[in-house]
């Protein structure tokens, strides 16, 4: 892997999270988040891959990860990446939505990907004055203006209905999961909930969760780890409390999800700085 720098703050006007990944060369295997995700290259291409729709992305395109889309990256050609983007939770999310629309609902971005977007210049605005921690009437008119235009332009209502049709028994599976993430889990155990052989259950969690059993159990316990990270819990007893089996699988595992070792995460909110700097 080759240097780069990955920078963090954490907006509390906004409360979202606001990353920058410069001259990164590191790929990030199939994994969701709980939260939605907007973001553009700067400079370098990837190849990505959401909901099983391989894309080539690079300068000037945006980039939408709704909760729950399961995607992965990797380097083109060797070139390092330079990449910026916005977390925002899905309750911050429908209360902007509703403020912006007069609607009570969660957006969904229909594709991942925007080429050549036009909003970029305004995203990259908004960012770089939370890099800055700008807290002023500025960064806020800022991301409504912003916020109101993506929304207008490349966003739907929830996919509710869409979510209804898929098959019961792979949800009891992730609602399972969600509950158990911190015990021991085996195949077995989850195909007897979802009245399967293993085989089935994973054919059919793969095809409608567009990941497999294991990353989705993988990614709901580093999810939660980062919850406890921002509460000054050391990293080793996260790893504990979440189920992984010992901080070096742990440490892989955050590593290559979020894109910084829970060390790093975890010095962002304890001592109150706002950038995480690391030359690898």
């Amino acid at each position: 892997m080759g240097k780069g720098e990955r920078m963090v703050r954490f907006d509390r006007d906004l409360q979202i999270e606001s990353y920058r990944f410069e001259g990164i060369m590191q790929t990030f295997p199939n994994h969701f988040h709980e939260y939605y995700v907007i973001g553009f290259i700067e400079s370098g291409q990837r190849r990505m891959s959401c909901k099983n729709k391989e894309y080539d992305i690079g300068p000037g395109d945006l980039i939408f990860f709704n909760p729950l889309d399961n995607h992965s990256c990797e380097p083109i050609d060797h070139q390092p990446m330079d990449y910026r983007c916005l977390n925002i939770n899905t309750d911050i999310m429908r209360r902007v939505t509703e403020e912006i629309t007069g609607e009570d609902y969660l957006p969904s971005f229909a594709s991942p990907v925007a080429y050549s977007s036009g909003h970029a210049p305004l995203l990259k605005k908004l960012h770089q004055m939370i890099m800055d921690e700008i807290s002023d009437f500025e960064k806020e008119e800022t991301f409504y203006f912003l916020f109101q235009q993506l929304i207008q332009e490349y966003a739907s209502e929830t996919r509710e209905a869409e979510c209804r049709v898929v098959k019961q028994e792979i949800e009891d599976v992730c609602d399972f999961l969600k509950v158990h993430y911190a015990e021991p889990v085996t195949l077995d155990d989850l195909a007897r909930i979802a009245n399967m052989n293993k085989y089935s259950l994973l054919r059919s969690f793969t095809r409608f969760k567009g990941i497999t059993p294991y990353r989705y159990l993988q990614t709901i316990r580093v999810g939660e780890a980062k919850k406890l990270l921002e509460q000054n819990v050391k990293p080793l007893d996260a790893a504990i409390e979440t189920g992984f089996v010992d901080q070096s699988h742990f440490s892989r595992f955050f590593m290559e999800f979020i894109g910084l070792t829970p060390g790093q995460y975890r010095e962002i909110f304890i001592k109150g700085e706002s950038a995480v700097n690391k030359n690898m």
